[in-house]
């Protein structure tokens, strides 16, 4: 057997073991998104590997087509994951919380797009590979940039490594930063070179790993979620009155500007 073959398996497996996983442990009802992610994965590894294998000439859109629903997956569970942070204090947070917590993460990508590309990018002249490589990169970098800023203000939001939320963030971050790394490799490389294929074997290895890391860590009893301290709870509840504020404050302008019939 192939490396590229056994990487690919140990893949698959694992993925089937942690959705197995994900039922056992009703996961599914905290992280509906989180768990609906997983059983994509696997469906679009072993769909994706067969309509490749059959369809050849329409590889690129099968990858272009994966890559696409794939950001919208990851932009959601991150959503996720930040509503199930602030879990806590979530009865005391406005009925649209979500909405902010969502357009936050969404300028977090736009600030992020304009700059995911690297030497060699232009050289890619199919737009589907253009595009494919700038969503990789953003999302990469986003994945990177939640995990860095959970695990940063983990005393803070009253979280350890054994919630479900920083386990997630850790495994994300960990195969988005070797993913980002192999992809400005890779772009100074051609493609026919030994090095190149070594890379992404060592991605592929990086997500198998990252699965693995979720199924011993998934396998373990969750402790009960902690309560955030008070100054935490107050600086929150701030953020959220301020905001409050302000969209009323938009919208009384924006009436006062209506003249009556």
């Amino acid at each position: 057997m192939t490396p590229d073959a056994g990487l690919y398996l140990a893949g698959l497996v694992a993925e089937a073991i942690f959705a197995g996983l994900l039922i056992y442990r009703r996961v599914f009802r905290v992280l509906p998104l989180f768990s609906s992610y997983i059983f994509w994965s696997l469906i679009n590894d072993a769909g994706g590997f067969y309509l490749v294998r059959h369809y050849p000439s329409q590889e690129i859109n099968v990858f272009f087509a994966a890559a696409v629903i794939d950001s919208i997956f990851v932009f959601c569970v991150l959503i996720e994951l930040s509503m199930s942070v602030l879990r806590p204090v979530r009865s005391m947070l406005p009925r649209g919380a979500i909405v902010g917590v969502a357009v936050l993460i969404a300028l977090v990508c736009a600030a992020i797009w304009p700059f995911a590309k690297a030497p060699g990018f232009e050289q890619l002249q199919v737009p589907q590979s253009r595009m494919i490589f700038h969503l990789q990169m953003t999302f990469s970098a986003v994945r990177i940039l939640f995990f860095l800023g959970l695990a940063a203000c983990s005393q803070w939001l009253s979280i350890g490594w054994r919630d479900r939320e920083l386990q997630i963030a850790t495994g994300f971050g960990f195969f988005s930063l070797v993913s980002l790394s192999a992809a400005f490799y890779h772009l100074s490389q051609s493609v026919g070179s030994p090095q190149y294929h070594t890379v992404d074997l060592m991605v592929a290895a990086s997500y198998d790993f990252s699965i693995a890391y979720w199924i011993v860590s998934f396998a373990q009893e969750v402790p009960e979620r902690r309560q955030f301290t008070p100054e935490m709870q107050s600086f929150l509840l701030a953020v959220a009155g301020g905001a409050r504020n302000a969209r009323i404050s938009f919208t009384n302008s924006s009436d006062s500007k209506v003249k009556p019939k």
